[in-house]
């Protein structure tokens, strides 16, 4: 018999117990990759580095803020009932972004909500009641954020006067609205540190901005004139912290909700608007932050001369989060 046959005939006596003997093996490395995964998961240490003291969503980019106990953490940011972060813009008649940059009395406008309304207030003006449904029949404006593209419905001409008048500029405005089954920006487009899933409406980066309560502190402690939590515009601020401890964070679960640090916050001349007058300083507090928090030269193609003050972070896992609960440095 060839040394072929030889082999066959082996194989069909012990047909059932090589089967069995392959079974075997693969459930050996099936239960090693399990164990492997198990001890990786053991390995992750939550070590406590501060509490949420204050949570705050920005309906309308630049407008201000709203403080809230309870937040949704989803993809794009908080939520709180049907308020969502800087899920409304206001436009020029080309598309084109407006922000407290070029309109600092922007920050003085207030929103709010119910089930049905967004509700615009602000000095000198009757209140301005926007569905939060809009009809279909409103256009879509195509918007241009940071140099990115996105869509908006718009509001209606009713909100434009509303805005144009406030905003007491010879210039027209309008106020759209970002809707579900628009795009989203992908901020991984123009900075890669971004995971290509992240996504915002909005906002400048990110869809979570974090700073610490010392940090602050430590920043008034240098300025002749103090400034508030409300210049830097966070969505989540920590206490119990170290000044700048945050700037370690790279991984962090409040409740349920897992975020991932992703770069600093480079500030602008936005941080110089008062939030109580409206007014732009231009100096203040930018001035002082560049005094001692520059980037490393390293990293100044992606900051140039713009100081770092809070923290960018992506959303890793969604969640509920509460004023009060704990923060915890996520560690391997």
């Amino acid at each position: 018999m060839s040394q072929f046959g030889n082999l066959v005939q082996i194989y069909s006596q012990n047909r059932k117990g090589l089967l069995y003997a392959a079974g075997v093996g693969l459930g050996i490395i099936g239960v090693g990759i399990l164990m492997k995964s198990l001890l990786k998961r053991r390995q992750r240490k939550l070590i406590q580095v501060g509490v949420v003291s204050q949570m705050c969503i920005y309906p309308i980019k630049s407008c201000k803020g709203v403080s809230v106990n309870t937040a949704e953490c989803l993809e794009m940011g908080l939520k709180h009932g049907e308020l969502r972060d800087r899920h409304w813009l206001v436009i020029q008649e080309d598309g084109h972004k407006v922000t407290g940059r070029q309109e600092p009395r922007l920050v003085l406008i207030t929103a709010s909500s119910d089930d049905v309304y967004l509700y615009l207030n602000a000095a000198e003006m009757e209140e301005l009641r926007v569905p939060l449904k809009l009809s279909r029949s409103n256009s879509v404006k195509d918007c241009r954020v940071w140099g990115s593209d996105i869509q908006g419905r718009d509001c209606g001409d009713e909100a434009s006067r509303w805005i144009t008048r406030y905003l007491n500029n010879e210039k027209t405005f309008r106020l759209v609205q970002y809707e579900f089954d628009m795009q989203p920006r992908r901020p991984h487009d123009t900075e890669k540190r971004f995971k290509p899933k992240d996504k915002i409406a909005y906002p400048d980066y990110s869809p979570i901005m974090l700073l610490s309560e010392a940090s602050l502190e430590d920043l008034n402690t240098r300025m002749e004139k103090k400034v508030e939590m409300r210049n830097f515009r966070p969505s989540i601020v920590v206490t119990g912290c170290d000044a700048f401890a945050e700037d370690s964070w790279d991984e962090i679960q409040i409740g349920s909700t897992c975020l991932r640090r992703v770069m600093a916050c480079g500030r602008c001349i936005f941080t110089t608007v008062d939030p109580e007058t409206g007014v732009i300083d231009r100096k203040q507090p930018l001035e002082t932050l560049k005094s001692y928090r520059k980037c490393d030269p390293s990293e100044q193609h992606l900051y140039k001369s713009s100081p770092l003050f809070g923290q960018c972070y992506g959303v890793d896992q969604t969640g509920i989060l509460h004023v009060g609960d704990p923060v915890y440095k996520i560690t391997y």
